[in-house]
């Protein structure tokens, strides 16, 4: 098992940027994937970010393609979301998630997950 906590939400204005991070500790290879998910009030939960720890290969939601960025220290113990030219709906709770059967952007792929953390975006 792994537990996660996320930290760096908050709230700014469309065309700013925040970065988010996810302290993950436990089983190391539980973390070989590890994802960014968000959920907006009223919607399903949905995949933002995913890489794989081994060799660093990240998969996007269209939606955030070249304007997100997940990375992850050397250790595997802490993730990012590098989040750039932020839009109103963008605007949701934003969870770390580790255990992966598959390094998808699908919420049911992944065993364990945080308890979030608020982004905000004003337009």
């Amino acid at each position: 098992q792994v537990q996660l906590v996320e930290s760096g939400g908050g709230s700014v204005q469309a065309g700013g940027s925040l970065r988010l991070s996810c302290s993950a500790s436990g089983d190391r290879y539980l973390k070989y994937c590890m994802g960014w998910f968000r959920q907006a009030p009223g919607k399903e939960r949905e995949g933002v970010a995913s890489i794989y720890s081994y060799g660093g290969r990240t998969s996007y939601a269209d939606s955030v393609k070249g304007r997100f960025t997940i990375s992850q220290d050397n250790a595997w113990n802490t993730l990012y979301l590098q989040m750039d030219d932020l839009k109103p709906e963008d605007t949701g709770m934003y969870y770390c998630a580790a255990g992966g059967r598959a390094c998808s952007l699908v919420r049911d792929d992944y065993a364990d997950w945080g308890q979030g953390t608020q982004v905000t975006v004003s337009s």
